[in-house]
């Protein structure tokens, strides 16, 4: 559950499962581990910022390809999904191997890979407060009369999570000790083994080899990304109630 942060097509109107031949479906398969699945998952279930296509009205409703083609070639730009030039066998491949995945899905009774609404209403609002400044540290960050002001206005649940869960946009800020003693501070602005950058507060980039300085980066976004491994199912649910409640 704590991986599968998707966003639902409501009302889907199913259709009866459509059958198609193995190689089209693999031929779907390949075009979409190479081009879908960063943001739809693996299976089409719901990705880094991707919803999930097994459950979408769009994939629902389909036939050979008279939904999915004129999508996927137009993109969805205001939702960050770009055009693809993609051939009559792929696209044929694509809608095989989509609906093969949707009719899996809905077989899979008592496994639920995603997150509805109401997973997220139900859990403990003061143990949430509580995990928030306690053993989750997030008050060592955020202030609830600061940068989460009135949060539980700004997103619905699902997007809340996601946010919190995989926050995207949360720049690092680093400080670069030069030889001289010279302490420099700003946004991490690049780095790879052999380069630190930042930008200071003028906006000014400023670059140096890694070997000639020393520097330590804050980046909220790790600390995120840290807390995955230890958060438990009342954990999420119990901050997330908490969260809600900051309106």
């Amino acid at each position: 559950m704590l991986r599968a942060i998707i966003t639902f097509f409501l009302g889907a109107c199913a259709l009866s499962a459509q059958a198609f031949p193995k190689q089209t479906v693999e031929r779907g398969h390949q075009y979409f581990e190479q081009n879908c699945f960063f943001c739809h998952g693996h299976d089409a279930g719901g990705g880094e910022g991707g919803p999930d296509l097994t459950k979408s009205k769009l994939v629902a409703e389909d036939v050979k390809g008279d939904k999915i083609g004129p999508l996927v070639r137009a993109g969805r730009t205001d939702k960050g999904m770009p055009a693809f030039a993609i051939s009559d066998e792929d696209l044929a491949g694509l809608q095989a191997w989509l609906h093969t995945q949707k009719t899996i899905a809905e077989t899979q009774t008592g496994q639920r890979r995603g997150v509805i609404p109401a997973d997220l209403q139900s859990g403990n609002a003061a143990a949430g407060k509580a995990y928030f400044n306690g053993a989750g540290t997030c008050s060592g960050c955020h202030a609830v009369t600061g940068d989460l002001a009135k949060i539980g206005t700004k997103y619905d649940p699902l997007k809340l999570e996601e946010r919190m869960l995989f926050p995207r946009g949360a720049k690092a800020q680093i400080s670069v000790k030069l030889r001289s003693g010279e302490t420099v501070a700003g946004t991490l602005a690049y780095q790879d083994e052999f380069t630190i950058a930042l930008r200071d507060s003028e906006g000014r980039y400023r670059s140096w080899p890694v070997k000639l300085v020393q520097f330590s980066v804050d980046d909220p976004a790790s600390k995120h990304a840290e807390l995955l491994a230890k958060y438990s199912d009342d954990d999420i649910h119990n901050l997330m109630a908490y969260l809600q409640t900051l309106r």
